[in-house]
């Protein structure tokens, strides 16, 4: 089997369906939870934040990392501000019931009757490495022989994420939630959980074993790519976490067009649609999708819509 070019964990997790893969776990196949991170000391963070709006409709436009450690300070200042206002939080997905999630896998994950076990569809150079990184995580490999390979791509994508000392609890979309149920603000989702496993179970078994392939390959280096962009977020730069995150995706036409340039072109219309009623509105997406040259607010440019960067 051929290698797919940029098809990388960093760009997949970040930019792609990260909201939804952060639902898979070792706990998922019957593992033990992670110890909870210890406590940090609060470290500042300036995301950056954006807004479109017209006579009597605002809509801000804030980039999310979906798993972040203890500690970090943004749910304050200029983003805060900006979220007391709204009166609705929209965001990428919302997290589906676990019996439903359950149901959605059963439907969407299962492979096809007489399937090899993954880890003999995976290239000879890459097996070790597979169950070297799967032992890392606590998952028996095992757990994915009926199952197609793109499953075992999110789990390894995500399950390690404790061990090096980020909390999903701590994700800007978690945060966000809680506030807004606390605040009595309702949320919408732009996206449902069968159409982000979608994206994934119509992928054609190649792409998929190449992106587990690439997973496996950049298991070792999770915690400095992730750290990376979480310093460049925090500091409220989008054209280098633009860059960071997307880089590899453009290497691979077709799987950037699934996951980044067609989602960024539907929220456009729907951000554009949202202005034709009255309200103020919160959407929280990840960073990676208001970034870069078929970023959402490259699509609203295309259509003589106006975003403006907010400045704290």
């Amino acid at each position: 089997m051929g290698e797919v070019p940029g098809v990388s964990l960093k760009s997949l997790f970040a930019v792609a369906v990260a909201p939804l893969a952060l639902l898979f776990s070792p706990i998922a196949f019957g593992q033990a939870a992670p110890a909870p991170a210890p406590a940090a000391q609060p470290r500042p963070a300036d995301p950056a934040l954006w807004m479109v709006r017209d006579a009597d409709t605002t809509i801000y436009l804030f980039g999310t990392v979906h798993v972040l450690k203890p500690g970090l300070s943004w749910f304050d200042s200029a983003v805060k501000t900006a979220f007391d206002k709204s009166d609705t939080l929209v965001l990428e997905l919302m997290d589906p019931e676990p019996a439903a999630m359950q149901s959605l896998l059963v439907k969407t994950a299962l492979a096809p009757a007489g399937s090899k076990p993954v880890a003999d569809q995976l290239p000879a150079d890459k097996r070790d490495a597979y169950l070297k990184a799967m032992a890392d995580i606590g998952v028996p490999p095992a757990a994915f022989d009926t199952l197609q390979p793109w499953v075992a791509g999110i789990t390894l994508s995500v399950a390690g994420l404790p061990k090096l000392g980020y909390d999903p609890a701590s994700g800007a979309e978690k945060v966000l939630t809680l506030a807004a149920r606390d605040n009595g603000k309702p949320v919408i989702g732009l996206e449902t959980a069968e159409q982000q496993l979608g994206y994934f179970s119509s992928m054609p078994p190649t792409l998929q074993l190449a992106f587990l392939g690439s997973v496996v390959d950049d298991y070792p280096k999770l915690g400095t790519e992730l750290g990376k962009m979480v310093d460049q977020w925090a500091a409220g730069d989008p054209e280098a976490l633009g860059a960071t995150m997307n880089e590899g995706m453009r290497d691979t036409p077709e799987l950037a067009r699934i996951l980044l340039t067609d989602r960024n072109a539907r929220w456009a219309k729907w951000i554009e649609a949202r202005l034709q009623k009255p309200g103020t509105v919160f959407l929280a997406v990840g960073a990676g999708h208001l970034a870069g040259a078929d970023s959402v607010q490259a699509f609203l440019a295309k259509d003589q819509v106006k975003v403006e960067r907010i400045r704290y």
